[in-house]
């Protein structure tokens, strides 16, 4: 079994992701702990509202959700739901959330099965539970205790990233024509916007992309760009939008342009930690090595990182961004490091005559510039710059001092 832990600032967000993925068929709430009726008789509304109640219990804590997802081995497909709620209450009690109220989602979309916990940081007596490094103490030890008296398969070490958050990005690419648009982009937003860093369109772009998705603001002149709107679209393989954009409004949890920009805000300080560690596998993998972009592409994606590429209008290749889905961080070339840009990680490999359509992105259009903008810059650049009265100190004349009242000149 493998246990990941989530806090997140929005217990609503994780709800309804959990909602969304039972409206779709994906999964089932299968249990619940600690609430004051059964599971049968809550309303969807009534589950939601009585964590919030609780979380107003105290306001001041920020990061006040828990998201955490239990994943057996892909040979345990038959355990029973009464189970699994058994795993999910001893887990709970184990990492000391055991008196907390808590829902149990039962996920059908993914090639091992797995459980999903939503619950809350505030207590009844709106204290806070403190969850710092609660996944490499309470969560490992109550993950060896439950692996060995529910009978589960073990986790090995090393292996735990490979089945739950390495696994091929492609294998979650959208096929146009194959699931109606919506629903498909609507599972695509509901994986990637809760989970993944990024301060940017462009980073998250990077992110959607692998998904054969982009969040699309239209040309400068359009209505959806003035009115600062957004829509959705299916990419085909060549990274080309294809069938009819779907407004970010019409999608139950608003992923808008204004949604977006308070998580790029949130999202806007990042884990050195996190980009050491994209560098530090770039740099191994030039090590004493001169490989083509493509092959430098194909070493990092077993490390679980992408590399996605920006062209111009004329198909020159100037941006490169790193999607790292172990940390679900997003990094632009130049927030790394100059090393780690467009133009430096080109001379460091080889000659790359062509890039294949998956690693090239969309032509230069998520923040488009317009040309009164341009020409507001030029005539900053050019324009000469005001130095006042100011002459170099040898040639100031010096002041004559000022004789106070009653003083003589014999003093």
């Amino acid at each position: 079994m493998v246990a990941i832990i989530k806090t997140g600032h929005s217990i609503r967000s994780i709800f309804n992701y959990n909602e969304n993925k039972v409206s779709l068929g994906n999964a089932q709430c299968i249990g619940e702990g600690n609430y004051p009726m059964d599971l049968d008789q809550m309303s969807s509304v009534f589950k939601l509202n009585f964590l919030q109640k609780q979380l107003e219990l105290n306001e001041n804590v920020t990061r006040n959700s828990v998201h955490i997802s239990l994943n057996f081995d892909p040979s345990e497909t038959g355990l029973p739901k009464e189970k699994l709620n058994e795993i999910a209450k001893s887990y709970m009690t184990k990492i000391g959330f055991g008196s907390q109220p808590y829902l149990v989602y039962q996920h059908h979309d993914a090639g091992h099965p797995h459980i999903h916990i939503v619950s809350i940081k505030v207590k009844a007596d709106g204290k806070r539970i403190d969850t710092q490094n609660i996944g490499k103490n309470q969560s490992e030890t109550a993950r060896k205790e439950i692996e060995k008296s529910f009978g589960l398969v073990r986790a090995e070490a090393g292996q735990k990233k490979k089945d739950t958050e390495l696994l091929p990005i492609s294998m979650g690419k959208i096929q146009y024509g194959q699931i109606q648009s919506k629903k498909a982009i609507a599972n695509v937003l509901g994986a990637v916007l809760s989970s993944y860093s990024y301060a940017s369109l462009p980073e998250l772009n990077a992110v959607l992309r692998q998904y054969n998705v982009y969040a699309d603001r239209g040309s400068e002149n359009s209505r959806i760009f003035k009115t600062n709107g957004l829509v959705y679209r299916i990419l085909d393989a060549q990274g080309k939008p294809v069938g009819v954009p779907i407004k970010a409004s019409d999608f139950y949890f608003k992923p808008t342009l204004k949604f977006l920009y308070a998580k790029f805000r949130a999202n806007r300080i990042k884990s050195p930690t996190h980009a050491k560690r994209i560098k530090n596998l770039i740099d191994l993998a030039l090590l004493n090595n001169k490989p083509t972009l493509g092959e430098l592409t194909k070493t990092l994606e077993k490390q679980g990182i992408n590399i996605v590429l920006r062209t111009n209008d004329q198909g020159i290749f100037y941006g490169i961004t790193y999607v790292d889905h172990t940390t679900k961080c997003v990094f632009n070339g130049s927030a790394l490091g100059k090393e780690y840009s467009a133009k430096a990680i080109q001379e460091r490999c080889g000659t790359v005559k062509s890039y294949p359509p998956e690693l090239l992105w969309e032509k230069k259009q998520d923040i488009p510039i317009s040309s009164n903008a341009i020409a507001k810059l030029i005539d900053e650049l050019l324009q000469i710059e005001y130095v006042g009265n100011y002459l170099p100190n040898q040639l100031k004349k010096r002041r004559k001092k000022r004789k106070r009242k009653g003083q003589s000149d014999n003093q």
